[in-house]
């Protein structure tokens, strides 16, 4: 029965995150939402610029304290290994929940591209952005990476083993295309406003302190095999003309925005 209750479990967290993902696309685009990221009620500039700085550290402070092994060794004293992925996702995704609830417009107009081609453009860019993110996560494995894989093998009563160190596709031209991605969407917009602009810089900021945290596990982790990754392939803008080789190893710990 605790098999059962932790696979329905994990595909509910799987759910959850799912919908939240692509309300994160909608929120950004202010497209078919019931709040978007310059909606909701007026707030005086600086308390909604402090309430949503908040929120963006409630976010980035869930990620890399749930991300860390040591806090991951903690958890594994109250939660079968089989659900701890998915108590992240459902954690992760839960914040990200708190954030459209809780976020403050700030709507004053940054920039605003008014060509229609330029508008097609930036929408196509944000739209690429979050399509990279999700086909990065199928090139690592999806279902590993938001915890279906491990509650299904819980299901099965049979061993979790982390997938092979890989180095293919987008990973060849670019150390983190899921970030890169998710900086693309997060930045390319028609209209930028300051509760827009707020956003990005603060999601940017998170990204660039947590590949720092990231990468220290992964050279822990996979050792050599890493750090010669490291010095071949760029952390953030893709290298197109020398993508590196294909390459499969032992064991890895691939990280993520919700790694």
């Amino acid at each position: 029965m605790r098999r059962i209750i932790g696979f329905v479990y994990g595909v509910t967290c799987y759910a959850i995150f799912f919908v939240t993902f692509l309300y994160l696309i909608a929120f950004l685009a202010n497209f078919m939402v019931p709040k978007g990221i310059d909606d909701g009620m007026p707030t005086a500039t600086g308390a909604a610029a402090l309430i949503n700085l908040g929120l963006i550290a409630l976010f980035g402070i869930q990620h890399s304290v749930m991300a860390r092994p040591a806090f991951k060794k903690r958890l594994a004293a109250f939660l079968p290994e089989s659900v701890e992925r998915s108590t992240f996702v459902l954690a992760a995704s839960l914040v990200l929940i708190v954030l459209y609830w809780q976020w403050r417009p700030l709507p004053q107009v940054v920039w605003s591209i008014e060509s229609p081609l330029g508008q097609m453009v930036l929408w196509g860019l944000l739209l690429a952005g979050f399509g990279i993110v999700l086909l990065s996560t199928f090139i690592i494995d999806h279902f590993e990476l938001f915890g279906l894989r491990q509650v299904w093998l819980g299901l099965l009563n049979k061993t979790y083993r982390h997938p092979a160190f890989r180095v293919t596709y987008f990973y060849k031209f670019v150390r983190h295309p899921l970030y890169f991605g998710m900086l693309l969407g997060i930045w390319c917009t028609p209209q930028m406003t300051v509760g827009h602009l707020l956003f990005a810089l603060g999601m940017s900021v998170y990204i660039l302190i947590g590949i720092r945290y990231e990468e220290r596990d992964l050279e822990m982790f996979l050792g050599e095999d890493y750090r010669r990754y490291k010095e071949r392939v760029p952390m953030l803008i893709p290298n197109v003309v020398k993508p590196h080789e294909t390459i499969k190893g032992r064991p890895q710990e691939t990280g993520s925005l919700v790694r």
